[in-house]
């Protein structure tokens, strides 16, 4: 049984280590991993990675294929990421999911989540 890592559980660098800080984004987002695949919502997302929210999340460390498109746009994202944090909504302050660090995004890709963020953070 996978022991999820609580708010309270996280080093107090735990935010610390992302290069950026995440910005709201409803999209779904479907995830295959080696025994499941399931469609969610990602609830934020930025440079590196995106946050899922699931009732069945990955134990860290494990592989996830990902796919989902940005709003306004009709290409499929497809990368492959690494679940860095699981969380549980017991403390109220994040809900129950898990956080995706993105593996082989390739420059388009990433040249359009980055427009979308810095679109998103002039917005807000």
């Amino acid at each position: 049984m996978n022991k999820a890592i609580l708010a309270s559980d996280r080093p107090d660098d735990f935010h610390d280590r992302r290069k950026s800080e995440r910005v709201g984004l409803v999209v779904r987002v479907t995830v295959q991993s080696v025994d499941e695949l399931f469609s969610e919502f990602a609830r934020n997302i930025n440079e590196g990675g995106i946050f899922i929210e699931t009732d069945s999340p990955q134990p860290p460390g494990s592989e996830v294929e990902l796919q989902f498109k940005l709003p306004g746009s009709d290409e499929l994202i497809a990368v492959t990421g690494t679940v860095v944090r699981t969380t549980e909504d017991d403390s109220g302050n994040d809900s129950r999911g898990m956080g995706i660090e993105f593996g082989n995004l390739n420059t388009g890709a990433r040249h359009r989540i980055n427009e979308l963020i810095r679109q998103l953070r002039a917005n807000s």
